[in-house]
């Protein structure tokens, strides 16, 4: 049994649960929305997800970097011009895109997958 507030009905303090979730989901990470629900395999799943594009993303930025940054630990400079980052990373933007792309489907994906569910949370 969950706890409700005076005057709020069943169906207000589901609605209240739906938006949390959607806030959870939509600006703080795709998948806290599902488990906020309740829904741990879709959570987790959406979060394993979700940390493997962002470990991928880091993994292409330094990948292209790493020459840029050992060229200037090697030549005793410390600060990288964003025109040094965009050329070291023009080789990356094929796969960069589709990284970023997929995180965003994930995303929206985690977005509609709250909005629709609809089993009694």
């Amino acid at each position: 049994m969950s706890k409700q507030k005076p005057g709020l009905d069943k169906g207000t303090v589901r609605m209240n649960r739906k938006i949390t979730a959607l806030l959870l989901s939509a600006f703080v990470l795709p998948g806290l929305g599902q488990l906020y629900l309740g829904r741990k395999v879709a959570g987790g799943v959406l979060l394993l997800i979700v940390n493997i594009l962002i470990i991928l993303s880091l993994f292409v930025l330094l990948r292209g970097l790493s020459p840029v940054i050992a060229a200037r630990i090697a030549g005793g400079g410390i600060s990288i011009t964003p025109t040094e980052v965009l050329t070291a990373l023009e080789g990356a933007t094929g796969f960069g895109k589709t990284v970023l792309a997929s995180f965003f489907m994930v995303w929206a994906f985690s977005i509609v997958d709250v909005l629709r569910n609809n089993d009694g949370n």
